[in-house]
């Protein structure tokens, strides 16, 4: 029997995970406790999620879970054993600014957490692979201090800087910068997943994604940029930006995409891997540019104020260099562009949210 298990089942990422290996998998075992509502609120659960992945996919076994009791996750992975063969870990607390509210609840449930399923990993199903979901966040703001140039909607990098053509590489550099406490507890748990490869000899993996997206992002205003702007546009919420003139830039994947590259690692593992994943060069907005096409999918005017001040850490610029993951496994390729991305998101916002 092949097991996978997905961890943050009822997210966006972990969703997708779920219906994806479904298909190959005798079992998918998701573990998800809901703690995106205790983040964000009621309108961020993913309750209404996980209910329908538990009536529509006949091999998912769903566990409400949280990854830092230590006990339950032994248990479920003493359970299935050697049967795992493959670990994608989705959950998180994904916030820079609710981080900074409780850093004793986002470093455990970011680091703490992932050390359990990696111990997990290790005792039961050590041959196993393991996909850990992190964040270009761990480069803390020192995107920030390359060579940016203003122009009329973004800001961009000098056509001179080696980095300009393809984007951040994974050489950037993760010292001398400000993370914010959410991308150091991601950093600790990315290097955890890299050091568990090395070490012991594991197949994990770091992705470190950009802006991950798509319709089932159950956005709220401190994290899911694209969702959350799209609702709002929708239906007729203020939305605030913080700093930067509007015009940080942000790259975007769709989280279909982000899994077909989890799955192609999965089917050629490799050993203590990090790779930054994103929309690169061929899929990237600004603020701005996201506002005009959101409210032209929508035809409807987004009511937004603009705060001077940034929020900690945050990056002007950020485009993924993903030449690295393409270099490994070629035939990986996008399937979806900015606009079908967020005419996804269009429609099923409209969907949800106009319908009560």
């Amino acid at each position: 029997m092949k097991v996978v298990i997905v961890t943050g089942a009822g997210g966006l990422i972990g969703s997708q995970a779920v219906t994806h290996f479904a298909s190959s998998a005798s079992l998918v075992v998701g573990i998800d406790n809901d703690m995106r509502s205790q983040f964000f609120g009621p309108e961020a659960s993913t309750n209404w999620v996980v209910d329908d992945l538990t009536k529509t996919v006949e091999n998912y076994r769903h566990y409400g879970v949280d990854i830092r009791d230590t006990d339950a996750i032994n248990q479920i992975f003493a359970e299935y054993s050697t049967d795992i063969d493959l670990i994608v870990h989705a959950a998180a607390q994904p916030s820079h600014d609710w981080a900074a509210k409780d850093p004793i609840v986002d470093f455990t449930v970011n680091a703490n957490g992932t050390l359990n399923l990696l111990e997990a990993t290790r005792h039961h199903a050590p041959d196993s692979v393991f996909i850990f979901t992190s964040t270009n966040k761990v480069y803390g703001d020192t995107p920030n201090h390359l060579p940016l140039m203003e122009l009329e909607q973004r800001w961009e990098l000098d056509p001179e800087h080696p980095w300009a053509e393809h984007g951040i590489p994974e050489e950037m550099s993760i010292d001398q910068s400000t993370h914010s406490l959410f991308g150091v507890s991601k950093l600790s748990a990315d290097t955890m997943v890299q050091e568990y490869g090395r070490y012991f000899d594991m197949k994990t993996a770091a992705f470190r994604g950009g802006c991950l997206t798509g319709p089932d992002h159950a956005g709220a205003e401190l994290h899911g940029f694209l969702a959350y702007l799209m609702k709002c546009t929708v239906i007729g919420r203020p939305y605030t930006v913080f700093g930067y003139k509007a015009k940080q830039v942000r790259d975007n994947i769709h989280a279909s995409d982000l899994i077909a590259a989890f799955d192609a690692f999965y089917q050629a593992p490799r050993v203590g891997e990090v790779y930054n994943i994103g929309g690169g060069r061929a899929i990237n907005c600004s603020m701005l540019e996201a506002i005009a096409l959101c409210e032209e999918l929508s035809d409807k005017t987004l009511e937004w104020t603009y705060t001077d001040e940034n929020r900690i850490g945050d990056h002007m610029w950020y485009i993924s260099d993903i030449r690295r993951f393409k270099n490994h496994y070629p035939s990986w390729g996008f399937t979806h562009d900015l606009r079908s991305i967020l005419a996804e998101i269009h429609d099923s916002m409209a969907e949800r949210w106009l319908a009560e």
